[in-house]
């Protein structure tokens, strides 16, 4: 572990996948994310601690919180363009793909920490 770093390292599948996040959310390297999404110099070139990758991860594919929504939309200065607009939509859809594709186990679990109380159908 190194300086600053609170956690073991991200694995390789890790940092691969959020490459594969970004790219699709239109950041082509981490670099071009550190702003939008707050990340820090470390994470920028690409280094992340397990959990750092986890949280990014799941802001990624989950969207923003209410909480982060409602900043981004009183720092928002403009109006999104059509190009905007339709990246937005393929990621929506794309959460959705995902989400579709989720075994109802997985997706329970995952409800469950995030503190949703889940019970199934009957």
């Amino acid at each position: 572990m190194s300086l600053g770093q609170s956690g073991p390292p991200a694995s390789a599948k890790q940092v691969q996948y959020l490459k594969v996040l970004l790219d699709k959310a239109g950041y082509p390297t981490f670099a071009d994310a550190r702003r939008p999404l707050g990340l820090t110099q470390r994470q920028a070139n690409g280094k992340f601690t397990v959990g750092e990758a986890s949280a990014l991860i799941d802001r990624l594919v989950t969207g923003p919180t209410e909480e982060q929504a409602a900043a981004e939309a009183g720092s928002a200065q403009r109006p999104l363009t059509g190009e905007e607009i339709s990246a937005v939509s393929r990621l929506e859809a794309e959460r959705i793909e995902i989400v579709r594709g989720l075994p109802a186990g997985i997706l329970a679990a995952e409800l469950e920490r995030r503190g949703w109380s889940v019970t199934a159908p009957d």
